[in-house]
């Protein structure tokens, strides 16, 4: 299941924006009824997913394909529950081009030399392999082998799914239980 950060508002979506453009809007006077486990309604009443989790102003909304994360401006009250004003297609081909998206620029930025940075974006190192599955970080602790699954690319540059302390200390564990004893 991917799971992404897709910010819905109105019209905006990136996919389908005629189509969206003749939905109605969400209902903005009301106040729709979010929580966990409450299934969220297109335009036409049918189901477009069910509320995952709320964080703050933010709703992880699953389709079953995929899991978005919108802003709770883009809920309505409809007649059945939360409504938003995108079909569950319009959602997973948004999910499904917004992963495309990030494929392509990990790929971009994923090189030999590149300079990998934490969660909290400090410094951890410079990849110095790439292979299949795993990649080669250079750090000050030695060279540590990452799952590929661990890196995204952004606008701060390549990162790695923890923070640079996390990296050090896995980095540490790594080097002392790969020397022999």
């Amino acid at each position: 299941m991917h799971s992404l950060t897709i910010l819905l508002a109105g019209a905006t979506l990136a996919v389908g924006t005629a189509a969206i453009a003749q939905a109605p809007a969400p209902a903005a006077a009301a106040a729709p009824a979010l929580a966990a486990g409450a299934t969220v309604y297109d335009p036409t009443g049918a189901e477009a997913g069910t509320v995952d989790s709320i964080n703050g102003d933010l709703v992880v909304v699953s389709t079953g394909t995929n899991k978005i994360s919108m802003p709770k401006a883009s809920f309505g009250a409809g007649a059945k529950g939360p409504m938003v004003s995108v079909t569950k297609a319009q959602i997973d081909a948004a999910a499904s081009q917004a992963a495309a998206q990030q494929t392509a620029a990990l790929k971009s930025a994923l090189v030999v030399g590149a300079s990998v940075k934490g969660s909290s974006g400090s410094p951890v190192g410079t990849v110095k392999s790439i292979a299949a599955d795993n990649v080669v970080v250079q750090s000050a602790k030695g060279p540590v082998a990452v799952p590929l699954n661990a890196f995204s690319a952004g606008a701060g540059g390549l990162m790695i799914a923890m923070t640079a302390a996390e990296f050090e200390t896995a980095a540490a564990a790594a080097t002392a239980s790969a020397t022999p004893q």
